[in-house]
């Protein structure tokens, strides 16, 4: 596992995700707002193009009912395959879906990403998350908004929409369950569909 620390305002955050290996976290510890575009478009084209990793697990087993024949079956359940993708903490102004202009050069970045030759062709999906502080129902929407909004953003900068799918977790897949008001549920998650 790759792990790069950053360091950033208090208010500027910045999370890879690694399909299969855990969080890479970059956190708050004195730097200008500007240093969240630190994690540079080339390592986003590389992390949204590399293949998931592969292990192998007991969770992925499943035991299946066999008719009265009294023999015995444990079978593999499908498992759907991990896609390679991007976390990013994307800061939005106080329960509003207004990009923070903190989250400016990450997401100018990511639109840099998209927009390479390795992912120009790609769709991929634009997921919000929020950690569970609040109403389920009002945190589905602010995620739905915040994940629409970073949408449009990347359009602004040239990604073409129809390329983009947004969708609104809410706090359904905490990026931190022990802790599930931490700020590093609180993100934004790029996913490649292809």
């Amino acid at each position: 596992m790759l792990i790069t620390k950053f360091s950033f305002t208090a208010t500027a955050f910045a999370t890879l995700a690694f399909a299969g290996s855990g969080l890479l976290h970059a956190q708050s510890r004195g730097m200008p707002p500007s240093a969240s575009a630190a994690i540079s478009a080339e390592a986003m084209v590389e992390q949204l193009q590399s293949a998931p990793q592969r292990t192998r697990s007991f969770r992925n087993l499943a035991v299946e009912a066999v008719p009265a024949s009294g023999a015995a079956a444990v079978a593999l359940a499908a498992v759907p395959e991990a896609r390679p993708s991007l976390s990013l903490l994307i800061q939005f102004d106080f329960n509003s879906a207004r990009v923070s202009g903190d989250s400016a050069g990450l997401l100018n970045n990511l639109a840099v990403a998209l927009n390479s030759p390795s992912l120009r062709q790609g769709r991929f999906a634009v997921e919000g998350h929020t950690d569970a502080v609040g109403a389920a129902s009002f945190n589905q929407k602010l995620s739905q908004a915040r994940a629409e909004a970073v949408a449009a953003y990347l359009g602004r900068r040239g990604v073409d929409a129809t390329r983009l799918r947004a969708a609104g977790k809410g706090f359904t897949e905490l990026a931190d369950p022990s802790d599930p008001k931490s700020a590093a549920n609180r993100r934004v998650r790029i996913i490649n569909l292809e």
